[in-house]
């Protein structure tokens, strides 16, 4: 087989694009949860990057303060977390190729 052979090279970049469309339906649909404070503060988030839920537990309602900071751990790891399943989900596509950043439409 011919590394240098482009006669297949239509089908490689179909087969490509039919994976990406795959991968840009269900991110979306992709969810991961933050939770801080063992447990006082739950925060749900999708693939598109918005936030589901946010469950606060009565134990932390008495300090404000303390609040704010559990619901942006919360929150914070949520994010991170729907940013590893989308890069995992996106190398496995690739076959753990890398693409440069810009790239992809999203």
């Amino acid at each position: 087989m011919d590394p240098f052979d482009m006669s297949n090279l239509g089908g490689l970049i179909g087969g490509f694009q039919q994976r990406m469309a795959q991968f840009k339906e269900e991110t979306p649909k992709l969810r991961a949860e933050g939770v801080s404070g063992g447990g006082l503060v739950r925060v749900v988030v999708s693939g598109a990057n918005e936030v589901i839920s946010v469950t606060i537990d009565e134990q932390a309602m008495g300090d404000r303060e303390m609040l704010e900071d559990l619901v942006r751990a919360a929150t914070t790891e949520a994010f991170r977390s729907i940013k590893e399943q989308i890069s995992a989900k996106l190398r496995d596509m690739t076959g753990g190729l890398p693409i440069p950043p810009g790239l992809l439409p999203f």
